[in-house]
């Protein structure tokens, strides 16, 4: 950068760009500057002015860091960098002042705050603020808001950061927060006393500074000092986002962001969040056998005898679901195929090219949406398949990106130019000679929706021709999170799912309840809730869910991350991989390695690109021959954001939710 400047605070010297703001050039220097408003990722708002800093030579008072760049500072007498001092006598005042102020109306009733122990007023009150209050007067409440199921509020704490306003506007784009009124009267609210109608929503709670929007399913539940913090990913979309598990003893409590730039920045979608209550429900806890019709319960050793007698000498077909981590694809695999059997995972029907990297993992990263000008979707809603994903479309479009879709036209919270619904459309913008040059960073999404149907090979082939036309890169959005990694081991069948149960005797599934069975073959289902798969199993094999054991996943864009185990299976369930590792002693098969670290070996030797943990390996992008598109029109993968895998249709939470959205999509009343 050439606009570098010089400034000294606190007797530091430090470089900055002039466009920096003094908070963050304070940052730079290492110096903590107390704020409640100012948010790296929203707008500058500049109200709370808890940053107050000292410019020397500037004018006689405190100027609110958060809202001044460091080219708006004047040099000394003799050309010296201008001085910024965060700790003087008048900042020390300022601070203070501030702090009595916010106090002045907050209830003070810290010991029934959700947010006690991680509350930013607390932090600061005892770090800058003073240890006595002058004011006598009655305190100002305020009436609460009903914000929906998930978000409970307590607006007497409220001091007006607008954070949770800039957020719901900025980056989830839902216009229905606000502040009304002047001076003391001023107050967040929701217009017209509507409930939030998005799927990013939560994220305000980790946004809001003090205890005035706290969680409403973990709202007097557990305090933070009780909790085993634990850092993981999220399994809900193929985003891989970097998620925090709180657990209590064994139970999971809450789900909270971690940051990743590359992934999802620090925002979760809201069945990240809450999904936890659909952990205890509807539990596999111990294994049962199919007798006379009626399942009944059977011992370990019961059930591992009577699924290896049901697959000797059998033809058999492994099916992977879209939660399984990879360490159990791949031991599936190996243990499927030494019985001559095959695995597949592509259970939605995608036709996704086994073998081609850059035709099932794409060649962008998610970072590319950031400096992105030209953005094509084909066959996807983002908002449902990935809310986090298109927030930060959002922002590319608020930065200027011209986005494009060919596909249903949905609500996507920005601006777009529908291209067309049906095939066509997609031919007629893959035949054009764009001839976009390289500084016209350009992307092409692929959504599931478009790769389902029977064209699905036909879509794809088109999309990379319009990719290499446009000059642009290439994103396969996926919407299991198990789907890249088992496409990176080979859990596929030439010809897909048809080929692999194609007179297959016995089906062993790997968690995949998304599919239906149909009548005649033995299945053998293992998972950790008792859905679609296991009704229709003949013997059931207990596993543990994705807080439960260790496991690698590869994201949409082909980024292999650890999930790393946060509690413990109920009952009887066992890891997933340790559960294949016994039925291949049971079948005599046994598979070469007895710890989890064994398999990772056995797993990053045969597949190197999987041990560079959080790192995008770049893929070539191999064309595939342009075959005669259908006449159909694009149909999105998700219809129900909610209810997408097991333990989403396990949470009491998510039924509610799945059951307001669809209350909202229906019939309006004449008054509405």
């Amino acid at each position: 950068m050439s606009d570098l400047r010089k400034v000294i605070i606190d007797g530091n010297e430090v470089e900055v760009p002039g466009a920096m703001t003094l908070i963050q050039a304070c940052e730079v220097a290492g110096i903590e500057v107390p704020r409640f408003c100012y948010h790296e990722r929203l707008s500058i708002a500049g109200n709370c002015r808890m940053c107050l800093v000292e410019v020397v030579g500037g004018p006689p008072k405190p100027a609110a860091s958060c809202a001044m760049q460091v080219r708006d500072l004047r040099p000394g007498p003799e050309g010296q960098p201008p001085v910024v001092k965060t700790n003087s006598p008048m900042v020390k005042k300022a601070r203070e002042g501030v702090m009595e102020f916010l106090l002045i109306n907050h209830p003070l009733d810290c010991p029934i705050c959700d947010q006690g122990g991680e509350c930013d007023l607390q932090d600061q009150a005892m770090a800058y603020g003073v240890d006595f209050s002058r004011y006598r007067e009655p305190k100002r409440a305020s009436e609460d808001l009903n914000l929906g199921p998930l978000v409970e509020t307590h607006m007497t704490r409220c001091i007006s950061c607008t954070r949770c306003v800039r957020f719901t506007t900025e980056v989830a784009g839902i216009t229905q927060m606000g502040q009304t009124g002047r001076g003391e009267d001023s107050e967040i609210t929701s217009y017209l006393g509507e409930t939030l109608e998005s799927n990013l929503q939560g994220n305000i709670i980790d946004l809001c500074p003090v205890g005035a929007l706290v969680s409403k399913p973990y709202a007097f539940t557990a305090r933070p000092w009780e909790l085993t913090k634990t850092e993981t990913i999220d399994v809900m979309d193929a985003l891989g986002s970097n998620i925090r598990v709180d657990t209590k003893g064994r139970e999971v409590m809450r789900i909270l962001p971690r940051n990743h730039d590359g992934v999802n920045e620090e925002w979760i979608s809201d069945k990240t969040r809450f999904v936890w209550d659909g952990l205890r429900r509807q539990r596999l806890d111990t294994p049962y056998i199919r007798e006379n019709g009626k399942l009944r319960k059977a011992t370990w050793g019961e059930a591992l005898a009577a699924a290896a007698k049901a697959m000797q000498g059998k033809k058999v077909a492994g099916l992977v679901g879209d939660l399984a981590p990879v360490e159990a694809v791949y031991a599936l695999k190996e243990l499927v195929e030494s019985l001559g059997g095959s695995v597949e995972c592509r259970t939605d029907n995608a036709k996704l090219p086994a073998g081609n990297r850059g035709g099932y993992a794409g060649t962008a990263t998610i970072e590319d949406i950031d400096s992105a000008k030209m953005i094509q979707l084909i066959g996807t809603n983002p908002r449902l398949e990935a809310p986090v994903l298109n927030a930060r479309l959002r922002k590319a479009w608020i930065k200027g990106a011209t986005i494009g879709l060919v596909g249903e036209a949905v609500d996507l919270t920005y601006d777009y130019v529908h291209v067309g619904t049906d095939r066509a459309a997609l031919e007629d913008l893959s035949s054009k000679e764009i001839g976009a040059t390289k500084d016209v960073p350009s992307l092409v999404i692929v959504g599931q929706g478009a790769l389902q149907e029977a064209d699905g090979e036909a879509v794809l082939a088109h999309a990379m021709k319009l990719a290499a036309n446009s000059n642009s890169k290439l994103m396969i959005l996926h919407t299991a999170a198990a789907r890249v990694g088992a496409m990176d081991v080979g859990a596929t069948t030439e010809g897909g799912m048809a080929a692999a149960l194609d007179g297959a005797e016995v089906i062993y599934s790997l968690g995949a309840d998304e599919v239906e069975i149909g009548e005649g073959a033995f299945v053998i289902y293992q998972g950790s809730h008792g859905d679609r798969g296991a009704h229709r199993a003949d013997i059931i094999l207990p596993g543990a869910a994705y807080t439960e054991e260790g496991g690698l996943f590869v994201n949409t864009e082909g980024r292999p991350q650890i999930a790393m185990r946060a509690g413990f299976a109920p009952g009887e369930a066992k890891e997933n991989w340790a559960i294949l590792r016994a039925l291949s002693a049971e079948l005599g098969k046994t598979l070469p390695y007895d710890s989890i670290a064994g398999l990772r070996r056995a797993l990053v030797a045969a597949f190197p690109h999987l041990g560079a943990i959080d790192e995008v390996a770049e893929n070539e992008l191999k064309a595939i021959k342009p075959k005669k598109l259908g006449k159909a029109t694009f149909r999105n993968a998700i219809k129900d954001f909610y209810l997408t895998n097991p333990i989403a249709r396990s949470s009491a939470l998510m039924a509610e939710l799945s059951a307001q959205a669809k209350a909202r999509t229906g019939d309006k009343m004449a008054a509405e």
